[in-house]
């Protein structure tokens, strides 16, 4: 015969569990409304300044106004990221810390736009077609295959990626590949959905100090 007391705790941890389930669920829905609102306000406000980038970037040099590139998203699939671009045309697609070995490729106003990281602006597009998120772990490029498969591991890539994120405000390029994937694993392990307002006010701050900007 069953133990009553045994079954009861086992019922009651199961409604904690189902009750838990759906909390996620709701603050994940959030987010994504929240992604898109953002976004779309970003888009509109920001279309000015977005065009005279793109004036800037035609006259300083040739080539495409936007960069894409080919990036790890969510469980792994591929997808185009959008910038703009900030180097000249014909620079290998090469990891940030590989970049800074070789000569600078960086044209003059894209040292401007990465200082100030509105390079990253078109990447609200990404958001408003789901491949990313405002927060979440930066995506890896698509040749980066230790850093994808640490990733992976560690169950990094069931997230979206994001414009920002928690290594980008805890040291941005100056971190080494493990302690970025901790850093992901440990937002992942721990997000809410206040946990994303909390990196978006400190990436202000990053911004602003231009700390770990390369």
């Amino acid at each position: 015969m069953p133990d009553p007391v045994k079954t009861l705790s086992k019922e009651s941890e199961e409604r904690v569990c189902v009750s838990a389930s759906e909390a996620c669920r709701v603050q994940l829905a959030l987010k994504r409304l929240t992604d898109f609102v953002v976004a779309l306000g970003v888009a509109i406000a920001f279309m000015p300044l977005m065009l005279l980038i793109a004036c800037l970037i035609k006259v300083d040099s040739a080539g495409p106004i936007v960069f894409t590139q080919r990036r790890v998203g969510k469980d792994g699939e591929l997808f185009d990221i959008y910038k703009f671009r900030t180097m000249r045309q014909g620079t290998p697609n090469l990891p940030t810390d590989e970049m800074l070995k070789l000569p600078s490729p960086v044209t003059k106003i894209g040292k401007f736009l990465r200082a100030t990281s509105l390079d990253e602006l078109p990447q609200i597009f990404n958001v408003l077609k789901n491949d990313m998120s405002i927060v979440g772990p930066r995506p890896a490029l698509y040749n980066q295959v230790g850093l994808t498969e640490m990733r992976s591991q560690a169950r990094v890539l069931r997230f979206l990626p994001g414009i920002t994120g928690w290594a980008q405000v805890n040291g941005r390029d100056e971190l080494p590949d493990d302690i970025k994937v901790e850093m992901d694993k440990w937002y992942c392990d721990h997000w809410n959905y206040w946990l994303d307002w909390k990196i978006l006010f400190r990436t202000v701050q990053a911004v602003l100090s231009r700390r770990g900007v390369n």
